[in-house]
């Protein structure tokens, strides 16, 4: 395991759903961190880490790198987060989509040091609708659907094209974060499940795999500590047994809520044509597997809406 002792990284867009996660754990495992992210939902969520004496935060733009290379330039790791994450969001803003889900990578990466190491977050949603029965491997054609996967699919290749760098493909981050998002799937159909007790699906054999966002903190700081082992490879970053269709999604709730009725429609068309199961392989062979099931994933949803212990928000 490759020493954390006095590395500084750096995160952008470190307060948001999977950065109020990952930071707090990085300053756990002894990193120096910086966190630039532009506020954009007014959060609060790394509070509590602000009297940390190896953290340090800086409100700023991705998109204004010039103002951001002193920063940039004392980081031993970087770990881009900051994007508009999701297909409604892109689709609602495909101009800013490009600048800071690309091309601000894209910038960043003229301005590192090849000595600098990147760790990205994209997508499996690259995958787009994968061969019926046949798993998704790194090695599988990239066919995005969204501007949201396109974007990604581009940032990744930016990366890769420099020899320090390392990409996590995630699969569908679900759990409760200090910066919560209920537009992702599981935590969506667990609240729809809980609030309103019914819910009707559109196209619900659409299959897709799911990772806690505890476990994406994980990665990354597996990826950190293996990067010599790891770097100039793309990994798929997801819960193995977490390959489900909707319909499969909604009898894993309906487990933990019994009066939860979902009924599948017969007309309609779901805006989000994802179909495709995922091999995480590559990563475990590494030594990383994810600890959290999706039943903890959905227990621990629930808890935290009945307990009014998250702030209901939706990226779009």
């Amino acid at each position: 395991m490759e020493a954390a002792l006095n590395q500084h990284v750096v995160v952008t867009g470190g307060a948001g759903y999977i950065g109020s996660i990952l930071v707090p754990e990085l300053l756990r495992n002894n990193f120096q961190v910086t966190v630039i992210d532009n506020l954009m939902y007014k959060q609060k969520s790394l509070a509590a880490i602000q009297a940390s004496d190896r953290y340090q935060f800086i409100e700023g733009d991705v998109r204004e790198i010039d103002q951001l290379v002193p920063y940039f330039e004392k980081a031993d790791v970087i770990i881009p987060l900051a994007a508009l994450v999701g297909a409604p969001l892109c689709d609602q803003r495909p101009e800013e989509a490009v600048q800071i889900n690309q091309e601000a990578i894209r910038k960043m990466c003229g301005v590192l040091s090849e000595r600098q190491k990147i760790l990205i977050p994209t997508t499996n949603s690259g995958y787009g609708i994968g061969e019926k029965g046949k798993m998704c491997t790194e090695e599988s054609p990239m066919n995005p659907l969204s501007l949201y996967a396109r974007t990604k699919v581009e940032a990744e290749k930016i990366v890769l094209r420099r020899q320090n760098s390392i990409s996590f493909r995630l699969a569908t981050v679900f759990g409760v974060s200090p910066r919560m998002r209920i537009d992702l799937l599981v935590n969506d159909f667990t609240y729809r499940a809980w609030k309103d007790g019914s819910l009707e699906i559109f196209e619900g054999h659409f299959k897709r795999n799911y990772i806690h966002v505890k476990d994406v903190a994980r990665a990354f700081l597996h990826g950190i500590n293996h990067f010599s082992k790891l770097c100039g490879q793309v990994y798929n970053v997801g819960l193995s047994e977490a390959n489900l269709s909707k319909l499969e999604l909604c009898q894993a709730i309906q487990n933990h809520l019994p009066s939860f009725k979902f009924t599948e429609s017969a007309t309609g068309k779901d805006p989000d044509q994802r179909d495709y199961i995922v091999s995480n392989e590559k990563i475990e062979k590494t030594g990383f597997k994810p600890t959290h099931r999706l039943d903890d994933g959905i227990r621990e949803l629930i808890e935290a809406y009945t307990k009014q212990e998250v702030c209901i928000s939706r990226n779009a």
